[in-house]
């Protein structure tokens, strides 16, 4: 079923939203979710929070054309949620050394001002990853949207530890000259 008509039948209110739901991103939206939490049963818990949190959200936003992206920015945040709340403390220190290394290159919101510019700083970075080429762009978002380790992404793509590392090391030191040029101050 196209995307479209799965997000009609959540403004109609129809169950069969979620069955739809599942059926074409189930599988997706599980995986996201096991990367981050690395427990099949708390990944399974995200998946179906997701459906209910989806359920909520539509109306009154209607993801048409960007369902997908939707649910997995749902699921994404649920299983950081799930970290956080069990106390996963090896995790944890995983994911402070990410934003560690991203929050050299983004200013961190720290007034109303900065939230409400999110939405523009959010177009910012998605205009620099369009300019990357592919498989820089992959890399980057494996490490920074699906958590993926060093690793795993070199497994992936198979290159050296030390090659991914410094994939990433450039692409954060591009993205933080591409923001300044944006007019972000860092």
């Amino acid at each position: 079923m196209e995307d479209n008509r799965i997000v009609e039948l959540y403004l109609l209110r129809d169950e069969a939203a979620i069955r739809q739901t599942a059926e074409k991103f189930g599988s997706r939206l599980r995986s996201l979710a096991y990367g981050i939490v690395h427990d099949r049963q708390t990944a399974e818990e995200c998946e179906n929070d997701t459906y209910l949190e989806a359920w909520n959200a539509i109306p009154p936003h209607e993801p048409r054309s960007y369902l997908y992206a939707f649910l997995a920015r749902i699921t994404r945040h649920l299983s950081l949620n799930c970290c956080r709340d069990r106390s996963r403390l090896k995790r944890s220190a995983f994911l402070c050394e990410l934003s560690a290394e991203m929050e050299q290159c983004i200013p961190a919101p720290d007034d109303v001002e900065r939230r409400i510019d999110d939405m523009a700083l959010s177009r910012a970075i998605n205009g620099f990853l369009s300019k990357l080429d592919e498989e820089k762009r992959t890399i980057f978002l494996r490490r920074y949207w699906y958590l993926d380790s060093i690793v795993d992404i070199s497994r992936r793509f198979g290159l050296s530890k030390s090659k991914v590392k410094t994939t990433l090391f450039r692409c954060r030191g591009q993205l933080r000259e591409y923001l300044k040029k944006e007019g972000y101050t860092l």
